[in-house]
């Protein structure tokens, strides 16, 4: 190692054991980390990058994980061989980690600044009032609104991009030597996207930081990266400099990631479709309580007075940033949190049904989870999973019906059949989306609400979901609202939009009419964010 350099991985190898049977899942991977540079590891679901960088940490599942060959080293240090000891000192303080999945990796039981303050008083050794000072300074650089409110919050009081910004603040807290971000932007969408690679950056010079970061998204690469690892089926396929391994990809593997995007175009807008559900100023307002009383001094008002029309075989994107509305809306037409405001469904006003009388619509009314891994039971095979809804929803058939069933559903995804007594790690990431989509299918629905369902996937993986639902909505003339803030998956799905800000409609019109001709400047500035990473993405692929 040279003095300029911080990590050095050597001929790294990773097996998992399951009884007789191992999976190599690195193959004799070697790289170079130096000082205060960016290192992006990049490649499909299973490739690898991952594993190899938890490996640094020394956070898989060990024993079952084992390193046949390779050594790691940390300023001069051969981590492997570290004690427990030694490494719960390098963890958290010298070398920290961003998570992909925020929601599981953030304590349910405990708030904001209990969390991000513990980090803070055992590796720093700060009083509870300098760590809660620290923790809302943290909060504020990260891009929480109104972080005096949100650091008395819980977990699942927070969106999706909300949990990702505290696992951010948690991982800068200490101002570690190495930061390992693995797909630190994935739920955030393009503007904070923007804001949180900028922090990063701006820490990274002041702190000298290391960062290696894993990501399924090339643009964030190009921008971030001074050099790339291109990792398949356990082995680095492809290295060097980020701009060379862009404009002028040697392997072909690098080649199929570099042009991979969602493609197709949405069916056209049809307003004399049969109108699948509408609602008329809804309202879901969320009362803020103070005092010894709990008086109602105020409200959050998450969804202010929505109107908006779904269609059969449509689709309505709704876009907007974290914290906008964009899910509160969705489960408040779905029922699933109370709201004010009529909710037509075929014809027929749901918002005043009971939960007894909403129990027969539930077959036709699904929802696609954002993150498919915390969505799915661990405990239940695949088959459980799918055949839940039929056997509340579908008592008349028996268990070889229902089996049959969940066959058929899993082949329409493009999953095999015989997979369905197997559980939900033994997939990847777009597997058990896929399986996501199998349960909501498997009850023949009329109207599905997608929650972000591409966005903790790889580029090419997105490719084949969004193809996946394009061809799922023609069989069977789906009504779709697509939640997300990848605005380029949403231009290849949606026929119309609604552009939400803080619980308000900003801009409603035409999917082609918002992309090529928006009006309001909050919805330029979300294209232009778009359109930044996609700049850079084309300029990647016209090679």
């Amino acid at each position: 190692m040279t003095p300029e350099t911080l990590v050095q991985v050597r001929n790294l190898s990773v097996d998992f054991r399951a009884g007789s049977a191992v999976s190599h899942a690195v193959k004799g991977v070697s790289f170079n980390i130096g000082r205060g540079e960016t290192v992006a590891l990049v490649g499909e679901s299973g490739s690898g990058k991952t594993v190899s960088a938890l490996s640094i940490l020394r956070l898989l599942n060990y024993p079952a994980a084992s390193h046949p060959t390779g050594e790691i080293y940390f300023a001069g240090k051969n981590l492997l061989n570290a004690t427990e000891d030694e490494m719960r000192e390098i963890r958290g303080r010298r070398i920290s980690i961003i998570f992909q999945e925020p929601m599981t990796s953030l304590n349910p039981l405990h708030t904001i600044d209990k969390q991000v303050g513990e980090i803070l008083r055992v590796h720093r050794g700060l009083d509870a009032a300098t760590a809660q000072a620290r923790t809302l300074e943290l909060l504020r650089k990260v891009g929480i609104r109104d972080p005096e409110k949100r650091m008395t919050a819980y977990p699942h009081q927070l969106s999706g991009g909300q949990r990702q910004r505290v696992m951010i603040a948690l991982a800068l807290a200490n101002e570690p030597d190495l930061l390992i971000a693995d797909e630190p932007t994935t739920a955030l969408d393009v503007t904070i996207q923007a804001q949180i690679l900028a922090l990063l950056n701006d820490l990274q010079r002041e702190l000298g930081m290391a960062m290696l970061l894993i990501t399924h998204d090339l643009g964030i690469v190009r921008k971030m990266a001074e050099r790339v690892y291109v990792m398949k089926s356990g082995e680095v396929v492809e290295t060097g400099p980020a701009e060379q391994v862009f404009t002028q990809p040697a392997h072909p593997y690098t080649r199929h990631l570099v042009n991979a995007e969602p493609k197709g175009k949405p069916p056209a807008e049809d307003l004399t479709a049969p109108v699948v559900l509408e609602t008329e100023d809804l309202k879901i307002w969320f009362p803020i309580k103070r005092g010894l009383l709990r008086r109602t001094v105020d409200h959050v008002k998450a969804v202010d007075g929505i109107s908006l029309t779904l269609r059969a075989g449509q689709t309505l994107g709704v876009v907007g940033e974290s914290g906008s509305g964009k899910t509160t809306l969705g489960l408040a037409v779905l029922r699933l949190i109370s709201s004010q405001g009529p909710i037509v469904y075929m014809g027929r006003r749901i918002d005043g049904l009971k939960v007894k009388e909403m129990r027969p619509l539930r077959r036709e009314m699904q929802i696609v989870f954002q993150d498919p891994y915390g969505s799915l039971s661990p405990r239940l095979s695949v088959s459980q999973i799918i055949e839940e809804g039929l056997t509340i929803l579908a008592p008349e058939l028996d268990a070889a019906e229902r089996r049959a069933r969940v066959g058929q559903a899993l082949a329409e995804v493009g999953l095999d059949p015989g997979a369905q007594d197997r559980y939900p790690h033994e997939f990847s990431g777009g597997q058990r989306q896929r399986i996501a989509i199998a349960r909501a299918m498997v009850l023949e629905p009329k109207f599905v609400m997608l929650d972000e369902p591409t966005s903790a996937l790889d580029m090419s993986v997105q490719a084949q979901i969004v193809d996946l639902l394009r061809d799922l909505q023609k069989k069977h003339q789906l009504a779709y609202m697509f939640i997300s803030h990848d605005l380029k998956v949403v231009r290849a799905l949606s026929n119309h939009v609604l552009v939400l800000r803080n619980g308000k409609v900003v801009e409603e019109g035409s999917a082609e009419r918002i992309f090529t001709a928006p009006e309001t400047d909050y919805t330029k500035s979300l294209l232009a964010a778009a359109l930044n990473l996609e700049v850079r993405n084309t300029g990647a692929m016209a090679t």
